[in-house]
């Protein structure tokens, strides 16, 4: 019988992997302490936390008025602030007007209010595409738009980091936060897919 090894680690993770050890076992950080670092940004410090700023932006005028006028200090307000959470701007999507986010230079990225940046984020197909052709790039990930909708790339930089505020979906009306927040992906909030529609999601 011939071993599978479809499933074993990346390069990438296994190096990853012999620094942990070799780090833990010099004695300089401990397991716990990186255990919960990943815990942080995978479950804590992940696109829920971007998604509760724009359900919140959803149904109260005011927060969203805020939201898109100061982000970094309104998301700092809700405690959702830290490492590549500064300098953070929240751009609105329109029946006209449709943005997407794109680091051209590296992959930077608002950590704390979208987690982890997903790997194609940071590809460089991504990263030259996303500016030169970016109905092509959105038709790739299944988002087509109404020819009269503008396409509005923007770059992200150390300097400044966005949030996209997806279009709230039809058939909402009457949702909590916390059911709305539900619809709110990674993905919608860098501008490459819409909001879930309700029917995907269970109220």
């Amino acid at each position: 019988m011939t071993s599978d090894h479809s499933h074993l680690p990346s390069e990438t993770a296994l190096r990853a992997k012999a620094l942990e050890s070799l780090l833990v076992e010099k004695g300089l950080v401990k397991p716990e302490a990186l255990d919960a670092i990943v815990e942080t940004y995978q479950d804590k410090v992940g696109p829920q936390n971007g998604a509760h700023l724009v359900a919140l932006a959803w149904t109260d005028p005011e927060f969203r008025r805020r939201l898109l006028a100061d982000a970094s200090d309104t998301a700092a307000e809700m405690g959702y602030f830290g490492r590549q959470g500064e300098h953070l701007k929240a751009i609105e999507n329109t029946p006209e007007v449709h943005n997407l986010v794109v680091c051209t230079l590296c992959s930077c990225y608002p950590w704390t209010v979208l987690g982890l940046p997903p790997v194609w984020y940071k590809s460089a197909p991504y990263r030259s595409r996303a500016v030169s052709e970016p109905r092509s790039v959105l038709d790739e990930f299944g988002t087509e738009l109404p020819e009269n909708v503008t396409v509005r790339v923007w770059d992200s930089t150390s300097e400044m980091r966005y949030l996209v505020v997806p279009m709230r979906p039809a058939g909402t009306e009457g949702w909590s936060v916390e059911q709305l927040r539900k619809l709110v992906t990674r993905n919608s909030m860098i501008g490459v897919e819409p909001a879930l529609p309700p029917e995907q999601v269970a109220p």
